[in-house]
C-alpha cells in the first residue's frame, strides 16, 4: 500500500513517545510504502485536490530516522489511505484542512478518520452524546451558570472547549476560590463557551486512555496518574502513564460506543474515563500507542495497520 501521513513536521517526533511514529515504523516493517505532508501542503488546482508529498524511508538509526527519497504533488486520490494525524489546535486552518481533504474523499481518496466526522466531533462536547457514561456535566458560556453549577455540586473542574494536553483545565473546591478570575478568564466576561464537570476524586488513580481501533476495544489502556499537587493526568502536564487491562465498567463503555464511533468514520478514537465516567472522546490525534506497547504485550500498532490494510481491500 502507499500510506500517506497528514502530520506535524516528522523533525519534531519524539521517537520513544510517538503514536504516529510507531504506525509508520509497523507500517514500514510490512512492506508499505510511506509518505509524510502537512496541512499546509494540501491544495486545490482546477477543483483537483493533491499535496505536495515526501515519500520516506525509515532508517533504523534514532539520530536521522527517516530519509526523504522524493518530494511532488500528488492527488490525494493516488494514496491508498491518508492518515489524518495532526496534532491540535483545532483552529480555523484545522477546519479548512478537513474541508480540503472531505473534497478529497468525494475525488476517490481513502481518509482516516474521516475529515467530515473530525470537523463535527468536538472532542469535549462529543460526550453529552452519551450522558448514562458521564457525570454531571455543564456547557455554557453564562457566568451565572457556571456559579449555579459549582453551588449544586462544590466540588467542580472547568475547561475550555478547544483545549488539548490539560491546557486551560482548572479545579475549584468547596471554598470557591477564584471561582470568580477562572470563570472570566475561560469564559472571556461570558463570550466563550466551557464545560464544567463535577469533579471525579478517581482521577489519583489516572484519567485512562481507552483506544478504540476500527470498532474494536485495545484490551489494555494508559493510566495517566497526575503527578502531587496536580488535578490533570495528562502526560503532557507531567502525568505517568501506567498500562493496565480494561476494566468491567471501562470495557461497557468502549464496546458501546465503539460501533457508534466507527459508523462515523472514526477509525480510531481514544476515549478518557476517570473512575465510572467518560469526560471526553478524542478524534484528532489519539496517542497513548507505545506506552502501551512498551508495558504490555498488546501491539497496538499492530492493531491499527491490520486495520489500515482490511480497510483497502
Amino acid at each position: 500500500m502507499k500510506i500517506a501521513f497528514a502530520c506535524d513536521p516528522l523533525s519534531g517526533f519524539n521517537l520513544k513517545k510517538d503514536s504516529t511514529y510507531a504506525m509508520m515504523r509497523e507500517a514500514f516493517k510490512r512492506g508499505h510504502e510511506l509518505y509524510a505532508f502537512q496541512h499546509a501542503d494540501i491544495m486545490i488546482h482546477e477543483g483537483r485536490v493533491s499535496a505536495t508529498a515526501s515519500h520516506i524511508v525509515l532508517t533504523g538509526d534514532t539520530g536521522a530516522w527517516y530519509r526523504v527519497e522524493q518530494t511532488e504533488q500528488q492527488s490525494l486520490s493516488l494514496f491508498d489511505v491518508v492518515v489524518e494525524r495532526t496534532d491540535p489546535p483545532f483552529d480555523m486552518e484545522y477546519v479548512y484542512a478537513t474541508h480540503l481533504l472531505e473534497l478529497a474523499v468525494t475525488q476517490g481518496a481513502r481518509v482516516w478518520n474521516h475529515p467530515a466526522a473530525i470537523r463535527n466531533h468536538n472532542e469535549k462536547l462529543a460526550i453529552t452524546g452519551f450522558t448514562q457514561f458521564t457525570a454531571p456535566t455543564l456547557v455554557s458560556c453564562d457566568p451565572s451558570h457556571v456559579r449555579a453549577f459549582h453551588a449544586e455540586h462544590r466540588d467542580i473542574i472547568l475547561k475550555p472547549l478547544d483545549g488539548m494536553g490539560g491546557m486551560g483545565v482548572f479545579r475549584v473546591r468547596d471554598d470557591a476560590m477564584n471561582l470568580g478570575a477562572i470563570i472570566e478568564t475561560l469564559t472571556d466576561n461570558g463570550r466563550r463557551t466551557i464545560m464544567a464537570q463535577r469533579y471525579i476524586p478517581e482521577i489519583i488513580h489516572g484519567d485512562k486512555r481507552v483506544l478504540l481501533i476500527d470498532g474494536a476495544v485495545v484490551p489494555y489502556c494508559l493510566a495517566r496518574v497526575p503527578q502531587a499537587g496536580e488535578v490533570r493526568g495528562n502526560l503532557a502536564a507531567g502525568g505517568t502513564g501506567i498500562a493496565m487491562p480494561l476494566s468491567e465498567r471501562e470495557r461497557a463503555i468502549a464496546e458501546t460506543l465503539a460501533p457508534v464511533l466507527r459508523a462515523r468514520g472514526l477509525m480510531l478514537v481514544g476515549l478518557d474515563i476517570i473512575g465510572q465516567y467518560l469526560t471526553e472522546i478524542n478524534v484528532t490525534s489519539p496517542t497513548c500507542f507505545q506506552e502501551i506497547m512498551q508495558q504490555t504485550a498488546c501491539d497496538v500498532a499492530a492493531l491499527f495497520v491490520d486495520a489500515l490494510e482490511r480497510a483497502t481491500h
